[in-house]
């Protein structure tokens, strides 16, 4: 992998692993003015962030006038300019497939069911076409929407009967991998969601990422990663 293609995935994996946004468009009421407030969001299987706004809010208004928007992602820590962070730049497009989007959405973002069916809520997607990735401290650098973008898979056709079955069959096993990649005193586990990189659980609730050794580019690729990484293999 090339350093440049190493700068996608590093993106790509930091922006699976932190599910917590900053939405900002341009605003109508104050003369494209950028507006930014705090947005829950889940990645879809193309690495495309969905969020879900009400008509009414300020967002909506915003980007049906001007798709442009920015999504800077980033942990909730105590430094902040010392945390690594992400900004994906794009544009947002309404969806049309509510109710197939919102399985997914709705494991990574629980709090969201109270509002969900309500008429006026839809999905938005954000098409990156550019990253800002900061590692850290002085390293910073810019990334091509073609580089963050994961290959191409099939693994969504396969995700929810792999969530269930480990779900059902398999909570020792995933609370040791949980165990075992960061959460030591981990109890309630629940596998959240799967995609070409890795896998999301809900320890304890809160979510933590587990990324496979190498890419999982359909759901026997992904039922093998995840029986590896919950035997506790070296891969």
């Amino acid at each position: 992998m090339t350093a440049r293609e190493d700068a996608g995935a590093d993106a790509r994996h930091f922006v699976r692993a932190h599910p917590h946004g900053v939405l900002s468009t341009l605003s109508q009421r104050h003369d494209g003015i950028p507006y930014g407030s705090i947005a829950p969001f889940a990645l879809d299987h193309t690495g495309c962030p969905l969020v879900l706004i009400s008509s009414l809010a300020e967002h909506t208004r915003n980007l049906e006038a001007d798709a442009r928007c920015s999504l800077l992602v980033h942990p909730c820590a105590a430094d902040a300019q010392a945390a690594a962070r992400v900004t994906l730049l794009g544009r947002a497009h309404r969806c049309s497939d509510k109710g197939a989007l919102g399985p997914r959405y709705l494991r990574y973002v629980p709090g969201a069911a109270g509002h969900f069916d309500l008429p006026d809520f839809h999905f938005w997607r954000i098409e990156p076409t550019a990253i800002r990735l900061i590692a850290g401290f002085g390293r910073a650098r810019w990334v091509d929407a073609a580089v963050y973008a994961p290959m191409p898979n099939s693994v969504a056709e396969a995700e929810e009967s792999i969530i269930a079955h480990w779900n059902a069959a398999g909570a020792d096993a995933l609370r040791a991998c949980a165990r075992r990649h960061g959460a030591p005193s981990a109890r309630q586990v629940r596998l959240l969601g799967v995609d070409v990189d890795g896998a999301d659980l809900r320890v304890d609730g809160n979510q933590l990422r587990v990324a496979f050794a190498r890419p999982a580019p359909d759901g026997d690729a992904v039922r093998a990663a995840l029986d590896t990484l919950c035997a506790g293999e070296t891969p």
